[in-house]
C-alpha cells in the first residue's frame, strides 16, 4: 500500500474540504504516519473514514473527526498539550510545534504507539487516564469520547487553557472545547461526533423497574 499517496488523500477528501484550514495542521497530517498507531494488520483502514483499531476496545478517532477538533483548539507552536489517549493528536500537535505529552493507561496500546512518538520527540506518560500527567497545560485533547469529564481534566488547564472532547450519551455525541476562565469554564459546541467511548468513561448504568 502506498501510505503517503494515502495520507494526500486523507487531508484533501477528509481534512480540507470540512474547513480544517490551519496550514500547520494539514502539513502535520499530510506528514504523520499514521499507519504507525495502530495495531498490526490494521496499516490498511489508517487513512479511511473508519476509527481503525490500536488494541482491544481503543482506536484512533477519525481524521475528519480530530482535524476538526484539533483546528477548533487553536493549536500554536511553543503551546503546551497533553493527549490523553490520543496518540495520533500527540504526534500531529508535535509536528505543529507543540510541546506535547502523550498519556496512555493501556500497556497493550502504549506497546503499539510509544516506539513512533517516541522517535517524534513526545514522551509518554503510564497514568490512570482520570489522573491528568503533572502539570499544566494550555491544550487538553482526548480521541475517545466520554460520558462525563473529570473535574481533574479542567483543573490540569491553565488560565484561557483549552480542552476538546466528545461528550457522549447513548448514540448520540458532541464534540466540544471548553475554555478555563478566572471564574469557571465556558463552553462550545464544534460538531456531532459518534466516536467510541474511552474506556472506563460510560456511565455507570442505572437499574429502573
Amino acid at each position: 500500500m502506498d501510505y503517503f499517496a494515502a495520507r494526500q488523500n486523507m487531508v484533501e477528501s477528509q481534512v480540507r474540504v470540512n474547513d480544517v484550514t490551519d496550514p500547520a495542521l494539514q502539513k502535520a497530517m499530510r506528514h504523520i504516519e499514521r499507519e504507525r498507531l495502530v495495531a498490526p494488520g490494521q496499516g490498511f483502514a489508517a487513512y479511511g473514514d473508519v476509527e481503525p483499531q490500536i488494541a482491544p476496545g481503543r482506536a484512533l478517532m477519525l481524521p475528519r473527526d480530530l482535524a476538526k477538533l484539533l483546528h477548533a483548539l487553536k493549536p500554536v507552536a511553543g503551546l503546551k498539550a497533553l493527549a490523553i489517549g490520543a496518540p495520533y493528536a500527540a504526534a500531529v500537535l508535535k509536528h505543529a510545534g507543540l510541546d506535547v505529552t502523550a498519556q496512555e493507561a493501556d500497556a497493550r496500546v502504549q506497546t503499539v504507539v510509544e516506539p513512533y512518538l517516541k522517535t517524534l520527540g513526545v514522551p509518554v506518560v503510564a497514568q490512570d487516564f482520570k489522573t491528568p500527567a503533572a502539570g499544566e497545560y494550555d491544550i487538553v485533547v482526548t480521541e475517545g469520547a466520554v460520558e462525563e469529564i473529570p473535574a481533574e481534566w479542567f483543573a490540569a488547564l491553565k488560565l484561557h487553557g483549552r480542552l476538546g472532547v466528545v461528550l457522549r450519551a447513548g448514540a448520540l455525541g458532541e464534540a466540544r472545547v471548553y475554555t478555563r476562565l478566572p471564574h469557571g469554564v465556558s463552553e462550545a459546541f464544534i460538531f456531532n461526533a459518534a466516536t467510541a467511548v474511552l474506556p472506563g468513561f460510560a456511565k455507570a448504568s442505572t437499574f429502573v423497574f
